[in-house]
């Protein structure tokens, strides 16, 4: 998702409705599912809250949607993957 070019930025809405738009940091693949790392997008009016959040892309009646980790083992070897790729491409 996020390229040479700049970052992505997604809006989605929760189950009440509510809509949020989000910064993709970088996305990756690992054991056949697509995983995301997102932060709150910022207008440029305020400072973002620049707490990093993961989110596992899966489908439902044939429609990607994103939604949270539940499996800790999951959750730390995909951050760990993440965590990984973001310092490799700042050096």
């Amino acid at each position: 998702m996020a390229d040479q070019y700049g970052s992505d930025f997604i809006t989605i809405v929760d189950e009440e409705g509510t809509e949020y738009e989000l910064e993709v940091l970088t996305s990756l693949e690992y054991n056949g599912n697509t995983y995301v790392a997102v932060i709150p997008a910022s207008d440029g009016s305020e400072t973002p809250d620049l707490e990093v959040s993961i989110l596992k892309s899966i489908e439902e009646d044939d429609e990607p949607i994103l939604c949270a980790i539940e499996d800790e083992a999951e959750l730390k070897a995909v951050y760990d993957l993440i965590m990984d790729s973001l310092y490799e491409e700042e050096e």
